[in-house]
């Protein structure tokens, strides 16, 4: 039988990754000892594999594709297709960014300064580029972990990732720029770009994938409608297109159906009540094909 080879990311993408995986409607079953989750798909075969390798297992031929993030794929310097972007991380369905920070209270007050400094991170290859970039010459050391804690005793200055900013400041840290924004990529080699089972198996689970990813922040709203009261209730209805309008047996009432994005939920449904709308029923999605 035909497969693909799927890499999922190990670590902090993990835990969204699978979860996205199941609304998309895979189950992926993971055993502490191995790095071969089963998943309930025959045509797929996954490896648990670190972000940070993905590219190159990819570029290899070893996986047909995976998922990890931008930043990473950035940092291999590695030859590969990105497929889908996908946009979550580890605490959120948002980028993350990799910022420039220093200590509060520390003279270096714009990248410039950093000449001749010592700057501490995972994400070597990028920060360097940059560096050239801005033509600023310093010294680039690779942080094995608690990037947060080595200034100003271990580095004058540190690229980190963060998503809220909070572990910066609780280490005092004050971010000076951004080096780069990142979301979770899939990514793809020639070969299997060209092989036509392995494309069109790799384009389903993007649709799926992406179809999870947009119902994650939306939800369904259905209610039922006296007709003299319908066109009040569109007017405040927002939709991804136009809502359902379908009859109920009893001509007097319609049926409205749609998908709104769930930030505005609870400020809508007083309002359609008041409108006129009863039997108001809000509830969650899998997917959301556009």
């Amino acid at each position: 039988m035909k497969k693909i080879k799927l890499g999922i990311p190990k670590g902090s993408l993990q835990e969204t990754t699978l979860y996205l995986l199941k609304k998309a409607g895979f189950s992926v079953r993971l055993n502490e000892r191995s790095y071969y989750p089963e998943i309930d798909d025959p045509e797929i075969e996954c490896m648990l594999i670190r972000a940070q390798e993905m590219a190159r297992y990819v570029e290899s031929g070893v996986l047909d594709c995976g998922l990890c993030g931008s930043d990473w794929v950035a940092e291999s310097g590695c030859k590969v297709t990105v497929v889908a972007d996908l946009v979550y991380s580890k605490q959120g369905f948002r980028k993350v960014r990799w910022v420039l920070a220093v200590p509060i209270g520390s003279q270096i007050k714009k990248i410039k300064d950093l000449k001749g400094k010592r700057i501490a991170t995972e994400l070597v290859s990028v920060v360097k580029k940059y560096l050239a970039q801005n033509k600023v010459k310093a010294r680039v050391e690779y942080s094995w972990g608690a990037t947060e804690a080595k200034p100003p005793e271990l580095a004058d200055a540190i690229v980190e990732l963060t998503e809220t900013g909070a572990s910066l400041k609780a280490n005092n840290l004050k971010i000076l720029e951004t080096v780069l924004e990142s979301n979770t990529v899939v990514i793809s080699n020639p070969i299997a770009q060209a092989d036509p089972f392995k494309k069109q198996k790799i384009d389903n689970l993007m649709l799926l994938l992406k179809g999870a990813l947009n119902a994650e922040e939306k939800v369904g709203l259905k209610m039922n409608v006296p007709r003299d009261k319908l066109a009040g209730v569109l007017v405040i209805l927002p939709s991804l297109q136009k809502p359902t309008v379908a009859d109920l047996s009893d001509e007097r009432w319609v049926d409205v159906d749609t998908i709104i994005s769930e930030k505005v939920v609870r400020d809508l449904i007083p309002k359609l009540k008041r409108a006129g709308a009863t039997g108001i029923v809000e509830y969650p999605l899998n997917k959301v094909i556009y």
